[in-house]
């Protein structure tokens, strides 16, 4: 029997590595566990819609090479938690921190520009 643990999924498209890796940085310092899928489509905003649907967790990542989205599950289409087309380190860190704290009901990072 295969159990899954309750993760944030992240569903990228070309993401670029090193805002990959931020994000992942970012959701480990919370404890949380992630599942990375590559999957074809080209909207960061779409792909961050199916996976917080997907996620037992309710939280969802979308990357489309630099563009970065996360949702929560039950935000209609069009509604985002956060998303930038071009982040810094730490915003993309910010993002994967804060996905793991609306999961933990916990007050969000706060991004300096």
């Amino acid at each position: 029997m295969i159990v899954k643990k309750p993760s944030i999924l992240i569903y990228t498209q070309k993401a670029a590595p090193e805002v990959l890796k931020e994000i992942c940085a970012g959701i480990e310092e919370e404890g949380i566990f992630y599942e990375i899928l590559e999957l074809p489509d080209q909207c960061m905003e779409k792909l961050a819609y199916k996976a917080a649907r997907d996620s037992m967790l309710g939280s969802g990542i979308g990357i489309f090479q630099t563009a970065i989205c996360l949702k929560m599950i039950g935000l209609e289409k069009g509604k985002n938690i956060e998303a930038y087309k071009t982040p810094s380190k730490q915003q993309a860190r910010n993002l994967g921190c804060n996905s793991a704290r609306a999961v933990k009901k916990q007050a969000f990072k706060l991004t300096n520009f």
